[in-house]
């Protein structure tokens, strides 16, 4: 049978303590997502009045109604679990750590896409944006970056931001941060998650390079409005690159579904014969 939160262990029960009722991380997640009780109770199929009373704690929802609400509002694993403790449920998706040996198949999975991704530079970072794997490519890419930068666990967009990081060499660093701090707001709208916020902030308050120069407009650098390539110069030469994102879409555990892989591509021929020459026996 469900587990109620009247029977709940001292630790789940600790747990809810702590954060908000389950009523208003709904409401919450709801709001978040731009739908109102409506929106929501359409999209779930039950009744506006239901969605009410959940909400404001006149309902208790069932493990399993708290699942079906979390899909309908894209409620990221992490979080729905939170719901489910918030309620007095047990979690029900696993967590574990990419080298543990439940996760074998899936390790296995992205040392493959990262090493047949060579000459090209690819690797997998977690929901905080530290650096899980990375392929033979990526470390030539480091040259001259800050030992502290490098040291466990490596921040793949401090790294690329941080005055003795990357920064210094992004030709187009104005137009590189913009996409960052881009992406990475939509990815604070999507899962408010504080470190993020936190990271955000840090990012935001490094200082441009001496080399930078102002963000052109969409367009106007000769490149079209398609992607935002990142320009970095090396001891190789300037190397023109456009990154793709690669990520679990079925995942069931909470790390697999929070695990992305960067992979950038060469966008010149240039480029291509640089990161081949770099690998090259």
């Amino acid at each position: 049978m469900p587990q109620t939160a009247s029977t709940a262990t001292p630790a789940r029960l600790g747990a809810r303590l702590a954060q908000p009722p389950v009523g208003a991380l709904l409401r919450s997640w709801r709001q978040r997502r731009g739908f109102s009780q409506l929106d929501l109770a359409c999209e779930a199929d039950i009744s506006t009045r239901h969605v009410s009373f959940l909400e404001t704690g006149r309902s208790q929802p069932s493990r399993s109604m708290l699942i079906h609400l979390a899909e309908r509002l894209d409620v990221p694993l992490r979080e729905r679990n939170a719901l489910l403790v918030a309620a007095g449920y047990a979690p029900v998706y696993s967590e574990h750590s990419l080298d543990s040996p439940a996760m074998q198949a899936a390790r296995k999975a992205v040392d493959l896409v990262l090493a047949g991704h060579e000459p090209f530079p690819a690797l997998a970072v977690d929901r905080h944006w530290h650096l899980l794997a990375a392929n033979r490519a990526v470390a030539p890419l480091l040259d001259g970056v800050a030992a502290a930068l490098l040291t466990p666990p490596v921040n793949v967009l401090r790294l690329s931001l941080h005055p003795d990081g990357l920064a210094g060499r992004i030709g187009n660093w104005a137009e590189w941060r913009d996409h960052i701090l881009t992406r990475l707001s939509r990815q604070i709208e999507v899962a408010a998650d504080p470190a993020l916020i936190a990271l955000r902030s840090e990012l935001q308050g490094y200082p441009a390079p001496t080399t930078a120069t102002p963000s052109p407009p969409p367009g106007g650098d000769g490149h079209p409005d398609v992607v935002v390539p990142l320009r970095l110069r090396t001891a190789a030469g300037t190397l023109n690159l456009f990154s793709t994102t690669t990520v679990f879409g079925t995942a069931v555990d909470v790390t697999l579904s929070e695990l992305a892989i960067e992979a950038f591509f060469p966008a010149d021929a240039e480029t291509a014969d640089r990161l081949r020459a770099a690998l090259a026996p």
